[in-house]
Parts: structure tokens; sequence; C-alpha cells
């Protein structure tokens, strides 16, 4: 693959090196892009990241937890099947591949993915960590990315035709526990580093019912096996629900959903997203029948099951003493407020993009929405003031704009593949026309929906409204129409 890529208009700062891509952040979409970029020539890409290595989620990485995708939804495959990028490679790489055949596995454990994932940012020359980025600033006719090595302490700054922001999301902390964070409430995100404490502690309340919310319920209702303990869920959604899973449901994560959602109305994608929590905030169908069942196993016998779950709760304030934490709730069906004292209080509630220091350069030359967001649009790349030529684009800051497939690992290769088009200005990666069997809305200029035209006349079909079918005769065997009443085939 190659790609013909414009000199910059001037020279750079003396020493500072112009690359075509500048990656800030190494998670699984920005490290799709650099494996994406690795097979084009003469693309010169540089990937940082702040951390000393690669680490995806470490605090969630239980045993017996698996991706909720397929594996084929790696880095690269979906994408390009041939990368040495792939999955597939890298079990190869770790004489792993008939273990695998013979496990019949779609769904990989999550401890996988992760080492998948760090041969990966180890292998690639492109990729370097304990970097970090302390600012991106527009400097004329390139972007001037500016880095400290934290392992030496030296500083450097590079150039960038275009950059990437892959800077991942951040735990989000309801208001009411903003100041109590701790070792009495922590966020599911540090979940194993506090695990041995949570065990042991007499009470404790999970609060948020997406997957992980499920996976530390589980985890701690296998674990907490004292007299007296008590195990309490609560979650602001209406029930403990299952994850859409059907087939036609999972056309929501194609590009042809992405492409349908992005032209819609700014008002209209706000009011689907939070519409649309089953397919991508609520709980593996597997997951709840392991709850169930671990439930179910407790009241044998006459057992008592000391857990408490329960949907329709917000948590409106909360106070940290010398009982507890001290939780004041509110049941949305019922309109009644009540109180839960507990021990330690895990918030499985979620993440939200994050929005660095290191972006404040180009603050006033981002374009945003009514609702003060980046205006993103359908290549990834975030609007700017007209005399930036640089793309600036984003990896998963784009819910907003690209709908709920935006965190989805499944589209990952893709997203990353229609950037690298983009910086390009061509198609290095050739990618499907249609990815979906549903029709996502209408095309440009029409007016409804195609319908088979019919080349019966008007008589004609009344006259066959009136006609019963005898019975025996085909399709319709056994039954005879209504007078008046169509016996064609929808």
């Amino acid at each position: 693959m190659s790609a013909r890529l414009p000199a910059p208009r001037r020279a750079p700062d003396p020493g500072s090196v112009v690359y075509d891509v500048v990656g800030v952040g190494v998670g699984p979409f920005n490290l799709a892009l650099a494996a994406l970029a690795d097979r084009i020539e003469p693309l010169r890409t540089l990937f940082l990241d702040r951390a000393p290595a690669f680490s995806w989620h470490p605090g969630l990485l239980l045993d017996g937890t698996t991706l909720q995708v397929p594996f084929l939804a790696d880095l690269v495959t979906l994408v390009d099947p041939t990368s040495p990028w792939s999955f597939l490679a890298y079990l190869g790489a770790h004489d792993r591949l008939f273990p695998f055949y013979f496990a019949e596995r779609l769904h990989v454990p999550r401890r996988e993915y992760d080492h998948y994932c760090r041969w990966v940012a180890e292998s690639l020359p492109s990729v370097r960590f304990a970097a970090d980025v302390g600012s991106v600033e527009w400097d004329g006719d390139l972007y001037r990315v500016s880095f400290r090595d934290t392992s030496s302490g030296e500083r450097h700054r590079v150039h960038a035709r275009h950059v990437v922001l892959g800077i991942g999301t951040e735990p989000v902390v309801p208001a009411p526990f903003a100041r109590l964070l701790g070792d009495s409430v922590l966020h599911a995100g540090d979940y194993l580093d506090h695990r041995e404490n949570l065990t042991t502690a007499a009470d404790v309340t999970v609060l948020g019912s997406g997957q992980s919310g499920a996976e530390v319920f589980l985890d701690l209702l296998r674990r907490r096996t004292g007299p007296g303990q008590r195990l309490t869920w609560l979650t602001r959604s209406p029930a403990f629900a299952p994850m859409e899973y059907s087939k036609l449901g999972l056309e929501h994560f194609t590009p042809d959903y992405t492409r349908y959602f992005h032209a819609l109305p700014e008002p209209v994608r706000d009011r689907l997203v939070p519409a649309q929590w089953q397919l991508y905030k609520a709980i593996s169908a597997e997951t709840i029948a392991a709850i169930h069942d671990e439930l179910y196993d407790r009241g044998i016998a006459g057992g008592r099951v000391r857990a408490t779950l329960m949907p329709d709760v917000t948590v409106t304030s909360a106070r940290a003493g010398r009982e507890g934490v001290e939780l004041g709730c509110r049941h949305g069906e019922q309109d009644r407020a009540f109180t839960v004292r507990t021990d330690r209080v895990v918030l499985a509630t979620g993440y939200a993009p994050r929005h660095p220091a290191m972006l404040d350069p180009l603050a006033d030359l981002i374009a945003c929405d009514d609702a003060g967001r980046w205006s993103i649009d359908v290549d990834h790349r975030v609007r700017l003031a007209a005399h930036v030529t640089g793309g600036l684009y984003t990896q998963n800051a784009e819910l907003h704009t690209h709908g709920v497939g935006t965190p989805d690992l499944g589209l990952g290769a893709h997203r990353a593949a229609t950037i690298l088009n983009s910086v390009c200005g061509s198609a290095v990666y050739r990618l499907p026309i249609r990815t979906a069997f549903t029709t996502f809305g209408l095309a440009a200029g029409d007016t409804e929906p195609p319908r088979r035209t019919s080349r019966r006349t008007a008589t004609d079909r009344a006259e066959v409204a009136n006609v019963a079918v005898e019975p025996g005769s085909g399709a319709h065997r056994g039954r005879t129409a209504a007078p008046g009443r169509s016996t064609r085939r929808g």
C-alpha cells in the first residue's frame, strides 16, 4: 500500500521531526490505527502514551470474564484479514492456534485480549510509551506536539500533519460521591486493587447495572460467604436487563448505522442514544444467568440470600461517617425516598470522554455544537477553524455524533481505516459499501421506501379480493378468505 503525501510548506523548528500522523494515547483504538498504518508506505507515524506499557482496564481483568464481541473484532481483521497483527497471528506467534481451535471460543478472555494488544504494542516500532504529552498546538502549517519522557525526564517536540486523539475515557463519578473517593468509595475501574477489602467488609453496595457492575456484583457474591455479610445492587435503569444480542439488533454496530446516525439532526441523535441503552449499557445474558444461579444455590435448604437487587433507584446524596457511608436514595416509579447505610460503595457508573489540558491551545479553533460538544464529521475529523489545514481526528469521543457503536471494539478497525483513508486522501484500505441487511432510513432523494409494483389492473385487484381460496389450494391450504378480504401473501 502506498499513499501520496505532501511535503510541509515550511521547515519545522530545528531539531524536530515531521510525522504524517501523531497519535496521542495508545488504547485499542489508536493501537488499531498504528497496526493498520504499519502497512502503508511511505506513511510516517508516531503514537505516544504516558503509561509505562500497554494496559487495558487492569482493574476489571477478572478471571472468567470475556470480551462481549467475537475475536474477529480484533485490531485489524475486519479491515485487513491478512495483517500480521491479527488475533490469529498472535495465537500463531505464541503456539496457541491448536488450543484455540479445540476451545471453540468465539469470545476470548479479557486477559488474553489484553495480552494480545500488549504483544502488538511492543512489536510496532511506531508506538512509544512513557511519553507524557504536554501540549498539542497548531503552528501555522503543522501541529506541534510536545512531550516528556517520563523515564529519563527529557523533553521532546515533534511536528505532525495530522493528530489522532485516542486518549480514552475517564471514570464517571456521580456528583454525590465527588469528594468521597478513597477506601470506602471507589470506581469499578479500580476494583481489583480493593478486592480483598471488599470481600471482608460487612456491607457492600454496587451502583450501576452495566456489564462491569454485573461482573463486580457476581464476583463479590461468589467471594463473600461470611455470616451476616450483605451485598446490595442498585441501578437507575428500569431493570437488570440483558444486552440486545439478536443478529439484526447487532447491526446497530455497523458502519451503515453509523453513517445513518451521523446524518440525523442533532436533537434526534440526542434523543436516540439514551433510548438505546440496552444496545451498549446492559448485561450479557450469560452473566445474568450466572448471577441468578448463584442466588438460587444460596437459597437451597432454607439458606438465606443476603443480597438486595433494586432497579429504578437514583442516589441523590452520599455522606461518609464513622459508621460507613449513608446513601440518600429515591425509587423512581414509587417516587419514594429511602436511606441505605453501607460500609463500601463500588461505582460501576461508566466512563466519559476526557478533555485534558494538553488540548487547551486548540480550544479556540474547535467548532462545537449547541451543547458545547465537539462537532465531528463522518470521517471522525473534528471541525476546526478554516485556516487549520491539518486534520484533528478523535476515537471514542463521538458518541453524540456517531452513535452507540462509538465505544464498540467491533468498529475499531473500520474507524481506523476510515481515518487513514482520510489522512492519505485515497482509499488505501478498501471498505465495504454495505455492511448490514437493515435499511436505516431513506436514501437522499427518496420519498418513500421502494415497493414492488403490480401489473394487475384495478379491476383485477378488485376481483381477486372477492375470490375465496378453495381448501387444499397451495399456500393457503385449509383456509378460506372472508368476503372482501384479500388472500395475497404479504
